[in-house]
Parts: structure tokens; sequence; C-alpha cells
């Protein structure tokens, strides 16, 4: 699907600007989610055929409220605020505005290559409305707009120039404040202190014996400094450590963190199987699957969160030893 450029200054010729076309158009990587934490990935396939990508603006749907944007190297962010439509209630408080439209520019996104763009935030509408991310991509001769919403019942592949769009899941116990889902096996957890979003917060069901339980998360630090996770505990467990899991020698070594967890700025960083982990040790009683873990995160510029990570199935799992 070829798609048509508008001039952006009045020296550049109609004929000029419609000779320019996009070969693909902007999507979101994850295109429904339950209502709750949610990370608009903007996906930009292209740039202008044979022309460069310079600037992004994403305009932000009613609906998305707390949105926050990742900072990318080499380019310049523009936030534009405003007032919601209405009021909405974010981590028990009133929330009547936020960020509206945010743009990357300064940048530079070849005709041929592909790239991100990424907005976090929280999902609040009622059960199946499309929330359209409206996205203007900018090129030295013109832009091209994804500007047109599918009306009810309309097929969005039917548009010219389709704004990529989120579709609100069926909310299955999902705290809309920056809560979590229970009880389905892919169940996670997310929460919010300060500039850190923290996300994909699970722990893993104990096995008979097991003298140890591990859970997993992501931490996205949208702040200018970096941040540290120093310390981690549960009322379920005696004492909770960050750990990780690495080669030594050829031999498989699972050690604390010493002097805590770093968050670079504007980075993400992944606790997950095989890396970085939270580990629960004396725990008072086995985590089993359908059940949470209530922990508390304590970093060292965002403070203290608490977050209850579901307990996923263990089956086909091996026993963490140390």
């Amino acid at each position: 699907m070829r798609k048509f450029l508008l001039p952006t200054a009045a020296a550049v010729s109609l004929t000029l600007a419609s000779a320019l076309t996009a070969k693909a158009h902007s999507t979101l990587e994850q295109a429904e989610a339950p209502n709750g934490g949610y990370k608009a990935v903007i996906r930009v396939p292209h740039g202008c055929d044979g022309q460069p990508t310079i600037g992004v603006k994403v305009e932000l749907p009613e609906g998305f409220i707390g949105a926050k944007p990742m900072p990318k190297p080499g380019w310049t962010l523009t936030l534009d605020k405003g007032d919601y439509a209405k009021t909405y209630k974010l981590h028990g408080k009133d929330v009547l505005s936020g960020l509206k439209v945010v743009t990357w520019s300064g940048g530079e996104l070849p005709d041929d290559q592909y790239d991100e763009f990424v907005v976090n935030g929280t999902l609040s509408a009622e059960a199946g409305a499309r929330l359209p991310f409206v996205v203007t991509q900018t090129c030295p001769d013109g832009k091209v707009a994804w500007n047109e919403i599918a009306a009810e019942g309309q097929d969005p592949h039917s548009l010219k120039h389709p704004a990529p769009f989120v579709t609100i899941a069926q909310d299955q116990g999902h705290d809309a404040h920056g809560g979590h889902m229970m009880g389905a096996a892919g169940a996670t957890a997310s929460a919010r202190a300060g500039d850190l979003d923290i996300a994909e917060g699970w722990a893993r069901a104990m096995l008979p014996g097991q003298p140890a339980g591990g859970a997993y998360l992501t931490v996205t630090n949208h702040g200018a400094q970096a941040d540290r996770l120093i310390s981690v505990s549960s009322p379920l467990a005696g004492t909770a450590e960050v750990h990780e899991m690495k080669m030594t020698d050829n031999v498989m070594t699972m050690r604390p963190v010493e002097g805590g967890l770093e968050i670079p700025a504007g980075a993400t960083v992944e606790l997950k199987p095989g890396g970085y982990h939270l580990m629960f040790m004396q725990v008072k009683s086995p985590f089993t699957a359908g059940g949470s873990v209530p922990v508390t995160l304590e970093f060292e510029k965002a403070g203290k969160v608490d977050i209850a990570l579901p307990v996923r199935d263990a089956k086909g799992m091996e026993t963490m030893k140390h």
C-alpha cells in the first residue's frame, strides 16, 4: 500500500509531495490490551520513498492517561499537555489533564530502516473501545499522516491512511490504577513509582521441598537520571534479594547483586529466568499457582512501591538452587 505525503512548506510543490510515498503504515506492537498499564510501541517501518523520516508526532487518544514517552538518543522530545475530556482515577487520585501529543524530532530514520517510538501510560476506557494513536511522519520534503479512524463495523484495512489503535480487552481482575491481573496462566502485575514503570511482574510456583522462590518483572526508567533497586521484601519470606544468574567458568551460578540493581535513564531492565531475578528465602508457605506474592520494592530515588505478583504454575520448571 502506497501513501502520499503532504508538503510542509509552500515552496514544495504539490507534484513533488505527491511523488513521495510511504510503503507501509505505522502500527502498534500490541493491538489489544485490558485497562491498566500499557506500553504503546509505535512501529515506523520506513522513511519516505528514499528520504529519511526526521520527525514523528503521536497524538494520544482520550482514555490513555498518565502518559510518559521514552527518550531516544539523537532525537529531541516535545511534549504538549492538555485537559482530558473527563476526570480519571489514577493511583487513587483524580486526574484532569496530562500529555496529549508527543513529538520526536531532529533524528533520522533512513527509508530502508525500521524503528520504534514508545509512550508508556495507563488505559482507562470501556471494554471493546478502540483508542487511535494518530501518527504523523515528517520527511525533508513533506509528511504523511496516519489519521483515518475506522467507523463502527468498518474494516481499518479498507482505509488509505489508517491510524493504529489499541482495542480495550475485557477486564479480568485487572486493576486500572496500575494493579494486576490475577488467575490466568499468563497473568502479570504492574505498578508505578516516580519515573519508573514496573511491568510484566509474576512469581514462579514453588515445587514441594523447594527452599526458595523466584519472581520476575521489568523496570522502565522514563527519567533523566539513573535509579537503583536497593531492596526487596515480602511478608511471605524471611529475606528477599535481587540475584543474578550467569555462567562462570562453564558453571551456572546465582549470586546477590551487590549495591543494588541500576536502572539507567531511558532504559528498561528485565528481571527474567536465566538472568536477574527476585529471590525469596525462608518462605513461610510455598507459592501456589493462582495465588499472589505481595512485594515491596525500594528504589534509591523513586522510593518504595508495593506490587502483588500473580503466581504461575511451576510445571516443567526446575527447582532453583543456590
